[in-house]
Formats: structure tokens, C-alpha cells, sequence
């Protein structure tokens, strides 16, 4: 049977944690706002991406952007998630639902598809499920990681391209949505979208006369492409890192209400075990000084 000092020792320890949570709970919505002004701040970046393609467009007839044919060619996955727990089930829906869509873009064809996890726990959860991780790196604590992360991204994609004739680059990642809420998102990296960039060459230039261009359009469209690139992971690493931390969010407001409930419970046991302890100690006294008054009054 739990003592008043066994009481007090859990009260503390409870309290303990309780502002361990809290700490947690401000952490999380400061990093949020964070990575969400960092995806905000890549508004004018994609603007000035896309009128560079714009400009190299308007002066294309036509362009071969389709993906290579032949023997052998293979798909890239890359998959966002996380280093750390307790983020609700990011991890879990984030590598289900990447490898149902890989299933599905390679649905009778015999291409086969690599693998590079950006978290230790998406690493973990496609080695259960059998697939083999081809490259790993650790998810960016802060928004000034994102840039190296990027970087070695992009060396990965490039390599794959070159040295095993990946031609079909997937990305993969969590967006943050209003409060702790975050759908998965599919981004088709390489080839370029087609479609896209036909109706980029198609618009009006907003002023007179398009800007000219001194380099090489190959050398430049090449320049166009990686910073397209460059952008799009960028986005898709501030993204998932604030869908992170708005699961984990939830996550500690789940965890903080718990822990009032049981303080809670807790200072109610105390004060009654006190109570209880105060009364035996009256009980005791009384009975004390009745008994003294039976031996004075045989006296």
C-alpha cells in the first residue's frame, strides 16, 4: 500500500514530466512556423523558375523530355520521413502509401525500383516490408539542414541516372495541412512534365519584348532543371519536417491532457491519504487522553 512520501515522489515526478511536455509541446510549434515560413519564402523562387523555363520554352519548337526507352531502365523513389518517434503514424502512412503508388506505376512493366529513405524510421519500415533501402540519409533538425540535404538528394538522383539508369524519379513526402493535420503527396521529379512545360511555352510574356539569353539553351535548361529540382525538395523537406512536428504536437497535447488527468488522481489520493493520516492521529490523542483520564479518575 502506496504511502503519503510514495504519493509526493509520484506527484513530482508527474509534475516532472508534465513540463517536460509542455517544453516539447512549444518546441514543436515554433519549428512549425519555421518550416512553414520556409516553404513561404519559395514563392518568388518557383515564380522566377518558371519564367526562366518560359523564356528557353518560348524560343522551342519542341523538346524530347520523355523518359528513355530500353532494356534494364528503373524507377527512384524517394521517401520522407522521420528520425524521431513520437509523431503519430507519419512514418507508417507515408511508406504505404509511396509503395502502393510505386506498385501501381510499375504494374505490368518489369522496371524495378530503388530506394533512398530520408529518416531513420522510413528506413526501418521498408526493410520490414522487404524492400531493400539503395541510400539513406538522416531528415535536417533545422531549417538551415535542409539546403545539405537537398544537395545530397539531388548527387543521388544524378547518380542513379548515370551509373544505373534510373529515368523515373518519384518523391515522396508528408504536407503539412490547418493544425495537426497532413495528407501524402507524390511529386513525379524526372521526366519533367510535359504538359507542363507546353503550357508555360504557350503563355504571354507579361512584357514586350522576352529577355534574351547569351548561354547555351541546353546548358541552360539543364541550369532551369536542377534549380526546379532544387526547389522541389526544398519544399517537400519543410513540408514533411512541419507535418512532424504538428503530429508530434498532437501527439504531446494528447500526452499533456493524460498527464493533468493523473496529477489529478494523484492529488486527490494524497490529500486523502493525508486526511486519513491526519484522523488516525487524532483518533490517536483522543483515545490517549481518554485513557489518561480513566487512570486519573481510579487514582
Amino acid at each position: 500500500m502506496e504511502t503519503i512520501e510514495d504519493l509526493k515522489s509520484r506527484i513530482e515526478s508527474t509534475t516532472d514530466l508534465q513540463s517536460i511536455v509542455k517544453t516539447m509541446k512549444a518546441m514543436a510549434a515554433v519549428k512549425i512556423r519555421q518550416y512553414e515560413k520556409a516553404v513561404e519564402s519559395l514563392e518568388d523562387y518557383n515564380k522566377n523558375i518558371e519564367m526562366g523555363f518560359r523564356i528557353v520554352m518560348k524560343r522551342m519548337s519542341e523538346m524530347s523530355l520523355s523518359a528513355k526507352k530500353g532494356e534494364g531502365l528503373k524507377s527512384g523513389a524517394v521517401i520522407l520521413g522521420s528520425d524521431q518517434g513520437m509523431c503519430g503514424q507519419l512514418n507508417d502512412l507515408i511508406v504505404s502509401f509511396a509503395l502502393d503508388e510505386m506498385r501501381n506505376h510499375s504494374s505490368g512493366g518489369n522496371d524495378e525500383t530503388v530506394f533512398m529513405a530520408a529518416g531513420e524510421r522510413v528506413k526501418g519500415r521498408l526493410t520490414d516490408s522487404g524492400r531493400r533501402v539503395d541510400e539513406f540519409i538522416t531528415m535536417p533538425g533545422s531549417v538551415g539542414g535542409i539546403i545539405t540535404s537537398v544537395n545530397r538528394v539531388l548527387s543521388t538522383i544524378l547518380r542513379w541516372n548515370e551509373e544505373r539508369k534510373v529515368v523515373n524519379v518519384f518523391l515522396f513526402y508528408s504536407r503539412s495541412l490547418s493544425g495537426a493535420r497532413y495528407d501524402q503527396q507524390m511529386v513525379h521529379l524526372l521526366p519533367l512534365d510535359r504538359t507542363w512545360l507546353e503550357k508555360i511555352r504557350k503563355e504571354k510574356w507579361p512584357a514586350r519584348a522576352i529577355p534574351q539569353y547569351t548561354m547555351e539553351r541546353d546548358v541552360l535548361f539543364s541550369f532551369l532543371v536542377r534549380q526546379y529540382l532544387f526547389a522541389a525538395l526544398y519544399r517537400a523537406f519543410a513540408e514533411s519536417l512541419a507535418s512532424e512536428n504538428a503530429s508530434r504536437l498532437a501527439a504531446m497535447q494528447g500526452a499533456e491532457k493524460n498527464i493533468e488527468t493523473r496529477l489529478s488522481e494523484l492529488n486527490l489520493a494524497y490529500h486523502q491519504k493525508r486526511q486519513m493520516s491526519i484522523t488516525e492521529e487524532l483518533l490517536d490523542i483522543v483515545s490517549g487522553f481518554e485513557a489518561m483520564e480513566h487512570d486519573i479518575s481510579i487514582i
